[in-house]
């Protein structure tokens, strides 16, 4: 039987993808001592088979690596196959050296995961595919997009379209309009490498007028772009703007500033649990597993 170990970021998810695979699934206790040090116990035994690791990346970003590279550690003890699913990649933004100085931190988790022991990470949505060039195991990015598409069929949207945010996630709205059976296009974004300021450099957009708009997206951080974003299209009389994400991280109380923006709903997957997080995607973690 395969085992899955449910790492602390993402035990509900875990549990949902054990009963899929019919795998022994085994807990992990956390306990974090006055100086900020985790101790985390195995609350099972592996067996000798493959192991599968779930552990989402997420902030507390460091503490929540440093708990998958612990628990890849401790599989190998049992199985010479270990597999990490992080739904959220943790530092996937930092895939290349955008000013003089700067470290590729994916150039390091690419050397960390497999010195501890992991031969296969599969993640979700990430924010650039550049970032699995630098993992020299089997990798998988996986597509929440039709997941979310679906559930979008649900709400009764008027005379819809599908808008990304920036040129970068064009394809990624292109495959959720492809499932949600509209149109789509690409807003031009400009943002400060040194400041984070965010600017769109996109002049009118009649075809916005009057119709309900989704704008999708990889992931909420602090929701700057968005609320850019939405901004950008209030002004071109669209109708209702709705959000469609893979991880909502939601930093600095995001959700709240994104509605005060216009926005009428945050719809995200449960790569990261919270009550935006509505579109289960265990389904296509099983896939791939398989």
């Amino acid at each position: 039987m395969i085992n899955l170990i449910a790492g602390n970021s993402s035990k509900v998810l875990a549990t949902k993808i054990s009963k899929k695979l019919n795998a022994n699934l085994i807990i992990s206790e956390v306990k974090v001592f006055p100086d900020g040090e985790s101790k985390i116990t195995l609350k099972g035994k592996p067996s000798k088979s493959k192991t599968i690791i779930v552990q989402s990346i997420f902030p507390p970003v460091d503490s929540n690596l440093i708990k998958a590279l612990s628990l890849i550690s401790k599989a190998k003890d049992y199985s010479n196959e270990v597999v990490l699913v992080a739904p959220y990649l943790g530092y996937a933004r930092q895939d290349r050296e955008f000013l003089p100085g700067e470290i590729i931190t994916m150039k390091v988790l690419g050397k960390l995961f497999p010195v501890v022991g992991a031969s296969e990470l599969i993640v979700v949505d990430i924010h650039s595919k550049i970032g699995l060039k630098y993992f020299k195991i089997k990798s998988k990015n996986i597509s929440a997009m039709p997941d979310l598409a679906r559930y979008f069929k649900k709400i009764n949207l008027k005379n819809p379209l599908v808008v990304s945010p920036d040129q970068g996630g064009k394809e990624r709205a292109k495959e959720f309009a492809k499932e949600f059976g509209s149109e789509f296009i690409a807003l031009k974004k400009q943002r400060n490498r040194k400041t984070g300021k965010v600017q769109i450099k996109t002049e009118g957009l009649d075809e916005v007028k009057n119709r309900d708009i989704i704008l999708v997206d990889d992931m909420i951080s602090t929701g700057g772009s968005l609320i850019k974003a939405t901004e950008f299209l209030k002004k071109q009389k669209c109708k209702k703007v709705f959000v469609a994400c893979t991880h909502a991280l939601l930093i600095n109380n995001a959700e709240n500033k994104i509605k005060k923006s216009g926005v009428t709903r945050i719809i995200s997957t449960n790569t990261i649990p919270g009550k935006t997080s509505v579109v289960d995607i265990s389904k296509i973690i099983v896939k791939a597993l398989k």
